[in-house]
């Protein structure tokens, strides 16, 4: 279909293009796709939804995906926007949900199945005080990683079957690669809200080493200990004058007492009855720098003190330290993920390892054959392809023409065998799929 005539066609400055072919700099971005766009379903475009608000703040959370789209749409503009990772979510005809972890521009490319998912709503509704906190998505969650690497000891036990180091290494760095390092001597404690957990599940028996994650996601919220049941009520209770909620339930009766102390010693008397919350619900203590408020001095005050007129008052630069109970509230969504494939590039290079498939020295060097005749087409086409466009560009030059450069110059690093690969590629893992659940 022809485009209309008040359509303008948006140029790529050549700025753009240069920062497409080598990625930005800093901390890592993310973009997560759902391939196929209504086609997946409505459950896994509310994961997709769900994931979006795990990898904030460094993603694209109100990206809207076409049936159209292809994966050069979002690898073509990776580089402009400075994203570092692709997270794909798509649904095979088989019913299976895949994820892959692509890391832009070069890959490499992991491909998951997602076994079971649960659905943040789900668990907000199955919690009894479900968490909503509108700041705890400003900062990225702390990654906590657990059991990614195989033991020696595990390794002899395993023998053959155990999973190759290089792949446990590849898992590990892509996951710690999507979001950006934290400093533990400058980074403030309290503007880390949430927490990824992904724990490795150890492999059954009968397994060759399967890579099997689950994924968890956390907020993480504190209360100060160390003080007694009936004060921490009161300071509850003072926030909550200030609110503007109607309803107050928090607040202690005080009406029937005669004197504060008679609810210091006896709590019970103020309304609540209830043993079990004299007990502080937590997962653990840690000691913390408390936030103090310093006042601001006067400069007649700081000659005072620079004079040492004040040298009574006590003064110590150790900062004031509390306590605090740390609890974990889940937040959503779970995932358990099993690892099936890993490629070289953005879903289209070399296998370097499968779950399912296993080749011989033969056949793996046969593959490789063929990888390296198919790149040395695709340098020729490349090149071929660059010399029609010197030469149109001369034409056009000697005839005075200058209209269609940028149409050019986005040719000029376009390949046709690219987009029917992406497409005999997601056939050929249907496919796979289907012989799969049939072995099973």
């Amino acid at each position: 279909m022809a485009r209309g005539r008040g359509a303008a066609r948006k140029k790529q400055s050549k700025m753009d293009k240069e920062a497409s072919k080598k990625p930005k700099e800093g901390q890592p971005k993310s973009m997560v796709i759902r391939m196929g766009a209504g086609e997946v379903g409505s459950s896994v475009s509310q994961l997709v939804v769900d994931m979006r608000q795990v990898m904030q703040p460094d993603t694209a959370v109100r990206l809207k995906e076409r049936r159209a789209n292809k994966l050069r749409d979002y690898t073509t503009m990776a580089g402009p926007l400075g994203v570092s990772h692709l997270l794909l979510f798509s649904r095979s005809k088989s019913g299976n949900t895949n994820l892959r972890l692509a890391k832009t521009p070069h890959g490499p490319t992991l491909t998951f199945r997602v076994e079971t998912y649960s659905l943040a709503k789900d668990i907000m509704k199955s919690m009894k005080h479900p968490r909503a906190g509108a700041h705890d998505y400003s900062v990225a969650p702390l990654l906590v990683m657990n059991n990614f690497s195989t033991t020696e000891t595990e390794r002899t036990k395993m023998g053959d079957k155990a999973p190759p180091k290089h792949l446990e290494k590849l898992v590990t760095d892509m996951f710690q690669c999507l979001f950006p390092p934290i400093q533990p001597h400058t980074t403030p404690l309290h503007t880390i809200k949430r927490v990824l957990l992904l724990n490795r599940e150890p492999p059954s028996e009968g397994d060759n080493g399967t890579c099997t994650i689950s994924l968890r996601h956390y907020a993480i919220t504190t209360k100060i200990t160390g003080l007694p049941r009936p004060i921490r009520r009161l300071y509850a209770a003072e926030k909550l004058i200030g609110s503007r909620e109607k309803k107050k339930p928090g607040l202690p009766n005080l009406g029937a007492l005669e004197d504060v102390a008679d609810y210091m010693l006896d709590p019970s008397a103020a309304g609540y009855t209830s043993a079990s919350e004299t007990e502080i619900d937590t997962d653990a203590e840690v000691e913390v720098a408390a936030s103090m408020t310093r006042k601001v001095m006067s400069k007649r005050e700081r000659e005072k003190a620079k004079a040492g007129e004040d040298a009574g008052k006590p003064r110590t630069g150790r900062p004031k330290v509390e306590k605090r109970a740390v609890k974990l509230v889940e937040l959503g969504p779970r995932m358990k993920l099993r690892l099936t494939k890993v490629e070289e590039e953005i879903c289209d290079g070399k296998v370097m390892w499968h779950d399912f498939i296993t080749k011989s020295k033969e056949e793996v060097k046969e593959m490789d054959e063929v990888w390296e005749r198919r790149k040395k087409e695709k340098e020729e086409r490349r090149r071929i392809q660059k010399e029609n466009i010197e030469r149109k560009r001369k034409e056009r030059a000697e005839k005075g023409e200058d209209g269609e450069d940028d149409e050019d110059e986005d040719l000029e690093d376009y390949d046709m065998e690219d987009d029917m690969w992406h497409d005999e590629d997601g056939d050929h893992d249907e496919e796979m799929e289907d012989e799969e659940s049939d072995d099973e």
